[in-house]
Parts: structure tokens; sequence; C-alpha cells
């Protein structure tokens, strides 16, 4: 559980990190126009705007918002009714604006957002919208152009390494270093999920290595990548029998030709391949990977992925 003081120290972070942008002077004065704040998942987008209302409303902050989120259904009826009903009324005895949030407002629908851009017109003096999203396409150009835009990048290795060591020493997890080398590999940026990950680490294994880590989020463990990919660049076996020994793989350790992918080209990236062998090389995973997004059947796919493989070695082979 997190202490006040760890709350309190959080959203000190959260708001500097805000105010070296355009933001300073909206925190500063207590004047915040409409946001829409964009990003990948877990890079603190909700955190941030949450830390905000804690500085600008203090203790009683729930009281001055209205968060809507995944959990809620947001269509058209909710902002006709839910947003405009706390939108026309005002807290006895406060001044100034009340807040709403939209969580993950990209999966609203476009007549929701239709009714939305006219409720944030009809009662801007008395509320400031917070809009938030991973995929700021979805937003309509109307509502986009009303709101002040910031976007959240995937966090530094280091700050989600910063707060993994934090959390790992409050809770007295015992994280060996392969461990959390893994961590911030998988996580990419997104500390929900390196801290999720943890959790279930925790909570499923007494010590939380490498191997714990894989198991628990399901991807393929380095070792089998690189097994895979050598059979598949290996000249010793033939191609049936590659297949079998990929296919094997797959199945005893329940992986996912998709899954295998990903770890191929990070693998890739690492051997010694000419370059015009490793473009060719590349090029094909990303056409294999767009053809399984399709539908495409994982043994067909696999078997052109040996095949171009294969041309690999043969295009790096000649001078």
């Amino acid at each position: 559980m997190e202490s006040d003081e760890d709350t309190q120290i959080m959203d000190v972070e959260l708001i500097s990190a805000l105010a070296k942008g355009k933001g300073k002077a909206f925190i500063e004065k207590n004047r915040l126009p409409h946001l829409l704040f964009y990003g990948p998942p877990g890079t603190g987008k909700t955190s941030t705007i949450l830390a905000v209302a804690r500085r600008i409303y203090g203790a009683e902050y729930r009281k001055q918002i209205l968060e809507l989120n995944a959990s809620d259904d947001r269509g058209i009826d909710v902002v006709r009714e839910q947003i405009k009903q706390f939108a026309e009324t005002r807290t006895l005895f406060s001044k100034g604006y009340k807040l709403i949030i939209l969580d993950e407002a990209d999966m609203m629908t476009q007549q929701a957002q239709a009714a939305l851009r006219r409720v944030i017109e009809q009662y801007t003096k008395n509320v400031r919208f917070c809009i938030i999203c991973n995929y700021v396409n979805k937003i309509t150009p109307a509502i986009q152009s009303r709101c002040t835009r910031f976007r959240f990048s995937p966090l530094p290795i280091v700050e989600v390494e910063k707060r993994l060591v934090t959390v790992v020493d409050a809770e007295q997890v015992n994280l060996t270093d392969d461990g959390k080398k893994a961590l911030l590999k998988l996580s990419k940026g997104d500390m929900r999920r390196a801290l999720n990950v943890l959790q279930a680490c925790h909570a499923a294994y007494d010590v939380t290595g490498e191997t714990e880590v894989y198991n628990c989020t399901g991807n393929p463990h380095p070792s089998d990548i690189e097994t895979i990919v050598n059979s598949m660049l290996s000249d010793e076996l033939f191609g049936l029998t590659k297949h079998a020994v990929i296919s094997t793989l797959k199945t005893e350790r329940g992986l996912a030709l998709q899954d295998l992918l990903t770890g191929a080209y990070e693998y890739v990236e690492t051997i010694e391949l000419k370059p015009h062998a490793r473009v060719y090389l590349l090029d094909h995973l990303a056409t294999t990977e767009h053809r399984l997004s399709t539908g495409a059947s994982e043994k067909i796919q696999l078997t052109a992925l040996l095949g171009a493989f294969k041309n690999s070695v043969e295009l790096s082979a000649k001078n």
C-alpha cells in the first residue's frame, strides 16, 4: 500500500514533469484549459491529472472531479445525462471550476464525441475536461482543437528501474538482477505493466528471476528464441526437421508464432549477417507478422519463415 508521503512525493514528481513544458503557467496560476493527454498505456497520464487535481483542490479533490474510465459506459446517453448533470451543478462553498476526466476516450463512439463537443462548449465557464487516450487520431478534430495537447512518451528505462527498486525495497520482494533486467525489457516503458508483472511473480514465486518473469507474462524465453533462430539458420538440419523441431518447441512451451516473431526480430539484430541479407530477413519477418494479423495459417507462415531464413543465409554467403 502507498503511504500519504509516497503519494505526495509522486505528485511533486509528476507535476514537475508537466511543468517543464507549457503546463507550468496553468498549474502555478490555477488556470487549466481543457486538456488532451495521449500516449502509450502506463506512462502516467491518469496519475498526472489526478496529481494536478490534488494540487488544485486539496484534500477534497474527489468532490470536485468526475472520473470515467474503461469500466464505465461512455456512450451518448452518459454524455447527455451523467456528464451534463455533473457539469450543470455547482459544489456549495467552492469557487472556480470542476474537472471531468474521461479516460480511454478513444473508445467513445463518434456520436458520443459529437455530443461531448457540445457539452464542452456549453459548460466551459464552470467545468474543465481532461480527455485521456492512447491513440489521438481516434479523437475527432473538433475536440482536439478545443484542448491543449500533451504527449506522454514511454518512460525512460532509468525511471522505471528507479520506481521498481523503490517498490522492491518497500515490499521486500526477492528480485534477482536478471529478473529486473527481464522486467525492464518486457515493460518497454510501461510502468503499470512492470509493476503488475512484479506483483504476479511475487505472489507466485519466492524468488523472482528471469525465468519466472517470462513464465508469468507468457513471453518466449530468450534461450528458446535463440534455439529456434539458430535452428532456422542451421545448415545441418533439413527443412522438415527444422519445422518439426520448432513446432515441437512451440507446443511444449505454449508459444504463438506472433510472440516468436518479436523475439526473433530482437535476436536477429544481434547476429552477424551482411546488410542486404539482414534487410531481406527483417522484411520477411514484417510480412509474416502482417499475414498473421490478417488471420493467415501459423503452419504455412512458419514454413515461409523457414524459407526466408534459408534464403538470408545464402544471400549472406555470397560476396
